[in-house]
């Protein structure tokens, strides 16, 4: 391939997890020509299995991926790119894509970013060790596995209440682990009702065995044993290429999401966003179904602008 080679689609899709997947399998099925270009590095890639998606309750994320890929490629009209894309110019109708390390140069019609989220993990000793295997951040994902067990939970003082309260859901044997924030004193009567233990000192390490945490040590030398973890992660945007191309951005709690309307239509005309990017739940389903929404929404505008050229 040269540097001047340019592949044409009517759709890009930035992001292969389930919102860019169920929107490429969605635009493949209305037959239109479909580039899903992915890094291959998704938010979920320690977690060992998936849930709360019917049908594939318990699947790992890469057969998840596997089975998905496998199905949209039954239709001819997708292609998937291995990739990161480093720049976007161009308008509704016509934008220009380019990959990093890439001589080919994309051009589509429309823009669906499906990029999602990544987790920036707390500056623990530890705990990335753990990550995916007794440490999680999603009690949806993973509560039920985790039920009735010692959790700790490791959360700031901003967000502390309402997540030990999330995670009380699954079990009641329950330490919270402030890692030096001070509560009020209305917050340790609430947890002192709840029979919650509180931990403020500050976490020093996270110590484990071949993933499984076994007990965390504080700085002042004290220690508590537990069997798996919570904790509060910061959640980043996995490109800034929608506000660069002046898409709306707002704060979802602690979150910038990218705004769009009920059909994933950003603010700027022929750009679209699905999944965790634009502040849907962060669950696997609802990722997939906003990506389905996008595309639809997607169709009917290529549909518009297509009936309208005839006029």
């Amino acid at each position: 391939m040269t540097k001047t080679e340019v592949e044409i689609y009517d759709v890009a899709i930035v992001g292969g997890g389930p919102a860019g997947l169920n929107a490429a399998l969605v635009l493949a099925r209305s037959r239109r020509l479909v580039l899903v270009i992915d890094e291959e590095m998704p938010r979920n890639h320690v977690t060992r299995e998936s849930h709360g998606f019917l049908t594939r309750d318990g699947i790992t994320p890469s057969d998840f991926r596997r089975i998905a890929k496998e199905q949209i490629l039954e239709y001819p009209s997708v292609r998937f790119q291995s990739g990161v894309v480093t720049s976007v110019i161009g308008s509704d109708g016509d934008f220009l894509l380019q990959l990093e390390s890439s001589e080919v140069t994309v051009r589509s019609r429309k823009l669906l970013f499906a990029t999602g989220m990544k987790d920036a993990l707390p500056d623990i000793e530890g705990l990335s060790e753990v990550y995916g295997t007794s440490a999680f951040v999603c009690p949806f994902c993973d509560g039920w596995e985790w039920r009735d067990r010692q959790i700790s939970v490791i959360a700031p003082n901003d967000s502390s209440m309402h997540y030990v309260k999330m995670i009380s859901g699954w079990t009641k044997s329950l330490t919270l682990l402030t890692n030096a924030s001070l509560l009020t004193v209305e917050q340790r009567a609430e947890l002192s009702i709840h029979g919650i233990t509180l931990v403020e000192e500050s976490i020093q390490r996270i110590e484990s065995q071949q993933g499984y945490v076994s007990r965390i040590a504080f700085n002042n030398g004290r220690f508590i044993e537990c069997e798996g973890i919570f904790f509060v992660s910061t959640l980043v945007q996995s490109t800034k290429i929608p506000e660069i191309m002046g898409c709306n951005m707002s704060n979802n709690g602690p979150v910038m999401k990218v705004d769009t309307d009920s059909m994933g239509r950003t603010n700027v005309p022929g750009v679209y966003s699905a999944g965790d990017a634009s502040g849907s739940p962060f669950q696997l389903i609802s990722a997939a179904s906003s990506g389905a929404t996008a595309a639809a929404a997607i169709q009917l505008d290529l549909l518009d602008e297509e009936w309208n050229m005839v006029n």
